[in-house]
């Protein structure tokens, strides 16, 4: 995975109001640290973050991050973002080696068309989204990709049965669940259906009941004729 460049400033204001000020500014308020790195406020601008996050690693991607003129390689690990418009208002930059393994959720993307589940009027369901994998940062696959065109109504495919790019592993449960192929689905009865089914079972169990009853009767009435 290529690495992308971002200048980070230090000495930015601290506190909410002043941390404002500098997002109207254009930029946004971030942190530093890992690596013997005493964790460091910095700054950003807010245009060139967005590209970095906005390339085909998300947020995994790793960044040249130049700070006053030191550069470390880094990883944003902590978004934090408006609660209605979306927009980054914090991040943490984490500091990472090129030779260490760290863990990363991946997207588990799918790909091909599941003929024979659709054929028959079924649904594929997506079931894992992100996978946690182990590799290190120049290793970091944009994505998991998992072939469903061979899956058929009624199997699964399973975290034991992806293929991940070299030197990725993953220490998630092998069993786990990504997809499933669900047959079609048995239409629910209509209110109105519903409706005359419980009708017509309480008419049923009030006719037996009516006929138990003249049964019993009749019985006592031989009794008392033997008598």
């Amino acid at each position: 995975m290529p690495e992308v460049k971002l200048v980070a400033e230090t000495g930015r204001p601290h506190g909410s109001s002043k941390s404002r000020r500098l997002r109207h500014a254009g930029k946004i308020p971030g942190v530093v640290y890992g690596h013997g790195i005493e964790a460091t406020p910095i700054a950003v601008e807010a245009r060139a973050l967005r590209a970095v996050l906005s390339t085909e690693a998300g947020t995994n991607v790793v960044v040249e991050l130049d700070v006053d003129g030191a550069h470390h390689l880094a990883m944003a690990r902590d978004i934090q973002r408006h609660p209605v418009r979306g927009t980054v208002a914090h991040v943490d930059f984490l500091v990472v080696n090129r030779n260490e393994v760290i863990t990363v959720d991946v997207p588990v993307t799918l790909v091909g068309e599941a003929t024979e589940v659709l054929r028959a009027g079924g649904m594929v369901d997506h079931q894992l989204f992100t996978l946690a994998v182990q590799t290190t940062p120049g290793r970091i696959p944009t994505s998991i990709d998992v072939d469903v065109s061979s899956l058929g109504v009624g199997a699964n495919i399973r975290v034991a049965e992806l293929t991940l790019p070299p030197g990725v592993v993953t220490e998630a449960d092998p069993d786990a669940v990504v997809v499933v192929g669900h047959g079609p689905q048995a239409e629910a009865p209509s209110e109105e259906a519903a409706e005359e089914g419980a009708a017509d079972e309480a008419a049923a169990d009030g006719s037996g009941g009516s006929g138990g009853s003249g049964g019993d009767g009749g019985g006592s009435a031989e009794k008392s004729g033997e008598g």
